[in-house]
């Protein structure tokens, strides 16, 4: 049996193959790392979040981990109400707007939420309620505003482009740290993967791996 494992969860409109450094880097860190592909616009909720369940399950490791970039950080703490015993492990969430997603919300009030982003919309737009989690929980939010969100004016405070940090600031997280990096560098950065695995083993960001 392993140690600790950990499945990578992706955001939405991106496929597993994007968590392909970070999983890199978990495995350098010693984690045994899987990624989960689900299709998070045009699949069904309710069955991604069944199969993550599942796969959870199927892990032989003492203790398992998940991180998930942007929306696969909502759909990590969302498995978790699907897990009877608790989940053995830790969560963390890249640039997850765990609060709502400004931008989400206003495609869907422009009327082009729904098509593109589908099964995800309404999770996207309202967030999760803020209540403690399962599991402990470290958020991870970029603050280099590059990204679509800077096109449509949708942030006042720090963001990184795409979600902005009050909106990854989740009541139910343990821990949480900014980087200097933007929405999709945060699956690129080895600083954002240096304190994913100092989380994951330790319950904070501070200190030693």
């Amino acid at each position: 049996m392993r140690d600790e494992a950990v499945i990578l969860i992706h955001g939405v409109w991106m496929r597993a193959f994007s968590l392909l450094l970070l999983r890199r880097r978990l495995r350098e860190a010693g984690f045994h790392t899987e990624l989960f592909d689900y299709a998070s616009v045009f699949g069904r909720d309710e069955r991604s979040l069944d199969r993550l369940s599942r796969r959870i399950h199927a892990q032989r490791a003492r203790s398992v981990h998940l991180v998930g970039h942007s929306l696969g950080g909502l759909v990590a703490l969302r498995a978790l109400g699907l897990l009877p015993e608790g989940l053995n492990g830790r969560v963390v969430c890249l640039g997850s707007p765990l609060n709502g997603s400004a931008v989400a919300q206003r495609l869907t009030r422009r009327g082009s939420g729904a098509q593109l982003l589908g099964c995800s919309t309404e999770v996207l737009c309202s967030g999760l309620p803020p209540q403690a989690s399962a599991a402990s929980v470290g958020v991870i939010a970029g603050t280099r505003a590059l990204g679509l969100g800077q096109l449509m004016g949708a942030f006042d405070g720090p963001n990184d482009g795409t979600v902005g940090v009050a909106e990854t600031r989740w009541p139910g997280a343990s821990a949480h740290r900014e980087v200097n990096t933007s929405h999709t560098g945060l699956t690129f950065s080895r600083e954002a993967a240096e304190l994913t695995a100092r989380f994951l083993r330790t319950g904070r960001f501070e200190g030693s791996n």
